[in-house]
């Protein structure tokens, strides 16, 4: 292994190169070097100072840069270090990146990457820059990476890479590992498994490295070969990352519509994909679009104002609430004071529901077969806590208030165990809702769920006051 395939432990690196804590992260004093030379314009101490960083470090080294520092840094790294950093860099970042970086430093720092890798940077390219990236690449790459780009973003087609390692299913172990050896270069720089194809190209079954090297040379591939997990060219990436996830695997063919092998996902390609879908929902649970370090703040307050709305138009209908009982409040002061505590604790609860539902949703663990079940242990949950609470803010509100009535405490003890059965029903209701109706449950669910906890938590305690106070 190579200073370049992982990061050095600060202990064994120089003074010029302690750019990692003992937490893998990149120090401040490290980064405040790269700034000076940056800023020196010393091509030499930047080389010296990147050369024996992981790529990962590198992308998580342009995060803390300006954009100016950022356009120097990219000219000093070597054409190897800058195609393996592309990948790893944020959205926004890349995209900044490649404007600066000359068209036949990039095609040549392309051909480093596997095709998925090599075809998700081209794809950031400006049209008429990446017509000169592409010309300037030899034709086989450039075939590749335009096959890639074929397929539908967020599917296996575009998510797999092309070069892979099949064997004939006549072959034997000896045959195979011949052919491995012969292949030097033409080989995928990453391969788990070797798959056995049939006379029209169709994958049949797959042999591990790691068998096919404990394997007698005159073993049949077809004797120790195992069953395959094929994946369609227009297959979702997250119905991908599904398969990988529930079944283990480790890489697995793609087909395209006849059957025939075209390319593999490996799990380095799926890792990539889970971090990506999770980094997704929790930012649109918060009404959050997809934001980066390289986002700018335009873009992040374009991003943030339409759900800020749609929350002002929701908080809205839960203040008409209150209007409706202005009489009550007005000759019972202490309700002002109280009620936004059951709806506090009614959107906590809410959103506690709706984040384990989201959440089994996305991981295939709740459907129409267990729905019911997961409802009921929901609304099970929630009147059990607003039965352990209740007594908790009932006792505390009757004697705080107690010049006034005890019954307040009572009404705000029943409130809330109210408000918190609502709020198990539409943490649950909602996503179930929209995922049924194909949409994403991650998108809107919060909103609502807090819009219908603070609507019906004013209204019940409201309600119960001007019954049973007056």
């Amino acid at each position: 292994m190579t200073t370049a395939d992982a990061p050095l432990p600060p202990e064994a690196e120089t003074e010029d190169h302690v750019a990692l804590d003992e937490d893998y992260v990149l120090t401040p004093a490290f980064v405040e070097k790269v700034v000076d030379a940056a800023d020196d314009g010393d091509g030499a101490r930047l080389t010296a100072l990147l050369e024996d960083l992981h790529p990962a470090d590198v992308a998580d080294l342009m995060g803390f840069l300006t954009e100016q520092h950022r356009g120097v840094v990219v000219i000093w790294l070597p054409a190897d270090l800058l195609a393996e950093t592309l990948p790893e860099l944020d959205d926004g970042i890349r995209e900044e990146v490649l404007e600066r970086v000359p068209h036949l430093i990039l095609a040549e720092a392309l051909q480093e990457l596997d095709s998925d890798d090599a075809a998700a940077v081209v794809e950031d390219l400006e049209d008429d820059q990446r017509e000169k990236v592409l010309a300037a690449m030899p034709d086989e790459d450039r075939a590749a990476i335009e096959s890639s780009l074929g397929y539908a973003e967020d599917t296996a087609g575009r998510l797999m890479q092309r070069e892979v390692m099949a064997a004939p299913q006549f072959w034997n172990v000896g045959d195979t590992i011949d052919h491995i050896r012969k292949q030097g270069e033409d080989l995928p720089e990453l391969f788990f498994d070797i798959y056995i194809v049939d006379p029209a190209n169709k994958p049949i079954g797959g042999v591990p490295v790691s068998g096919l090297l404990r394997a007698p040379r005159t073993v049949a591939l077809t004797d120790i070969m195992e069953p395959v997990n094929a994946i369609a060219v227009d297959q979702d990436q997250e119905e991908v990352a599904y398969i990988f996830e529930k079944y283990h695997l480790i890489s697995a063919p793609v087909v395209d519509a006849a059957g025939r092998l075209v390319g593999q996902i490996t799990v380095d390609d799926i890792v990539n994909i889970i971090q990506e879908e999770n980094r997704e929902d929790i930012l649109r649970l918060a009404g959050v679009q997809d934001e980066d370090r390289g986002s700018t703040i335009p873009e992040i307050v374009r991003s943030r104002v339409p759900w800020l709305t749609i929350n002002l138009a929701t908080a809205t209908l839960g203040a008409s609430v209150i209007g409706w009982f202005e009489g009550t409040i007005q000759q019972i002061v202490a309700l002002a004071v109280l009620m936004p505590i059951v709806s506090a604790i009614g959107g906590n609860a809410g959103t506690q529901a709706l984040t384990v539902t989201v959440r089994a949703l996305a991981t295939r663990e709740l459907n129409s077969s267990n729905a019911p079940r997961t409802f009921w242990r929901e609304l099970v949950v929630g009147l059990s806590n607003g039965l352990l609470l209740a007594p908790l803010i009932g006792l505390a509100t009757a004697f705080w208030f107690r010049d006034e009535s005890w019954l307040i405490g009572v009404v705000i003890a029943a409130a809330m165990v109210l408000n918190l059965l609502v709020a198990a029903s539409v943490g649950v209701l909602t996503p179930l809702t929209l995922s049924k109706l194909k949409f994403d449950p991650a998108v809107s669910s919060a909103v609502f769920v807090t819009a219908t906890t603070d609507f019906f938590g004013f209204l019940i305690f409201l309600g119960l006051a001007t019954m049973v106070l007056l």
